[in-house]
């Protein structure tokens, strides 16, 4: 596991632990809060059943009975909100009344219900406390204030007890549905943010392949043409050495020309290896895209750097001072191509001719350029060879072909290759132009 991953497992276990915590917080609140109004209904029970003579454990058990559902508020705040409603008459539930309110207008209940049952908290509220209040002031024959005291202290009463929990509830609700709306845009911007490093991650990991398949490519075309070349001239070496001791020498020291260009290039991408380093581990403060970034710079240099198209007759020349019989064709007028349709067609001729050089010793061959409007076509084919003389003992891995195909599909091209009627083989590419220019 990445990481990454690591650090996101982490804070959903954190997130995870809140809510557990909250969760166990807000349980042990409503029970708390369902104890307190059990207990206070059970002492205004013993009123109520003393002004209504009823037997006072019946009074008691209904108070108990009624103050207990501010337990499930958060559940159901409609029912806590009717039932603290209906024990209005009887004087008891004003803790529930007032956190049954506050539930309710901060729930997700519509607000026109929560509207009504304020509307009916209040009208009963206030009814009882005008009730009360007029039986108190009948009782006292020089109570100083006139007829509008009574329905005054009502309204106030009243609105004291439905206002504050409504609007207080009403608050908390709004803000505990934008947190929700602020918590789920993070969670939302958490999860991009994840998928992009994911994404990113994926690059990279695409980027190091492609570098990777990109030097196997290079090494291969750099190393295999040299050192067939080399070990075509040593066996002629060994095969001349007792009768021309004079071509011996000159094959000598093509040999160790041969040897000295691959160092070279060998030496140049080395170069070019670790100036772009895209294939070394990423450091912690480099950023991810920075990979793929180097490995395409690296591939740039290296294309800046690497063999034109003009080159090629230098390269046939090479085959034929090892003996082999290479007939050069150009049609069109030769013109600059972008580095990387050079290089491409370069490897191509290079690589179809170490084949020759590998499988086909000896067998007359042909290699044709072609010069058109939007591209350029290379074909390199050779003829069937004496069997006793055909294989040079080189090694294949059969990346040759492999590498090939991949150069010329990656900038759009065309490569076919296979047996010809006449016992040969064939490998033939296009190039487009304007596609690799842009």
């Amino acid at each position: 596991m990445t990481a990454t991953g690591a650090d996101r497992d982490a804070a959903g276990s954190t997130t995870r632990g809140y809510w557990w915590w909250e969760r166990r917080r807000s349980v042990a609140l409503d029970v708390g809060l369902g104890l307190l109004s059990a207990l206070e209904c059970a002492l205004e029970g013993v009123e109520f059943a003393g002004d209504t003579g009823l037997p006072v454990p019946m009074g008691v058990l209904f108070g108990l009975f009624a103050g207990s559902v501010l337990v499930v508020r958060r559940r159901w705040p409609l029912a806590v909100v009717l039932v603290a409603i209906a024990t209005t008459p009887a004087e008891m539930g004003f803790l529930m009344g007032l956190v049954g309110l506050y539930t309710l207008a901060a729930s997700d209940v519509p607000r026109r219900i929560t509207a009504v049952l304020m509307g009916m908290s209040f009208a009963g509220t206030f009814i009882v406390t005008y009730v009360r209040l007029r039986q108190s002031v009948a009782q006292q024959d020089d109570f100083g204030p006139g007829d509008w005291y009574v329905p005054l202290i009502s309204l106030f009463m009243s609105l004291g007890l439905t206002a504050p929990p409504v609007l207080f509830g009403l608050y908390i609700g709004a803000r505990r549905r934008l947190m929700e709306s602020l918590r789920e845009r993070a969670d939302s911007l958490e999860q991009e943010l994840s998928l992009l490093a994911d994404r990113a991650e994926e690059r990279a990991e695409w980027a190091r392949v492609e570098e990777r398949h990109r030097i196997a490519r290079e090494m291969h075309d750099v190393v295999a043409h040299r050192v067939s070349l080399m070990v075509v001239h040593a066996a002629a070496l060994q095969a001349v050495a007792p009768k021309d001791p004079a071509k011996a020498v000159r094959n000598a020291a093509l040999v160790g020309d041969m040897g000295r260009q691959a160092l070279t290039e060998l030496r140049e991408m080395l170069g070019v290896l670790r100036t772009g380093d895209p294939v070394t581990a990423r450091p912690a403060s480099v950023p991810l895209a920075s990979v793929g970034r180097a490995a395409a710079a690296a591939a740039a240099a290296a294309t800046e750097d690497g063999p034109r198209l003009d080159e090629v007759e230098t390269l046939v020349g090479e085959s034929r001072a090892a003996g082999m019989t290479v007939e050069l064709s150009v049609d069109g007028e030769a013109r600059a191509y972008p580095p990387e349709v050079e290089q491409t067609a370069y490897r191509v001729v290079q690589e179809a001719l170490t084949n020759v050089h590998k499988h086909a010793a000896g067998a007359k061959t042909w290699v044709r350029l072609a010069h058109r409007g939007a591209e350029v076509a290379m074909q390199v084919e050779n003829g069937p060879s004496d069997a006793a003389t055909a294989d040079a003992g080189l090694p294949s891995g059969g990346n040759g072909l492999v590498g090939m195909r991949e150069r010329v599909q990656g900038l759009g091209g065309v490569f076919v290759s296979g047996p010809t009627d006449a016992g040969g083989f064939r490998v033939s590419a296009v190039l487009p132009v304007q596609g690799a220019a842009a």
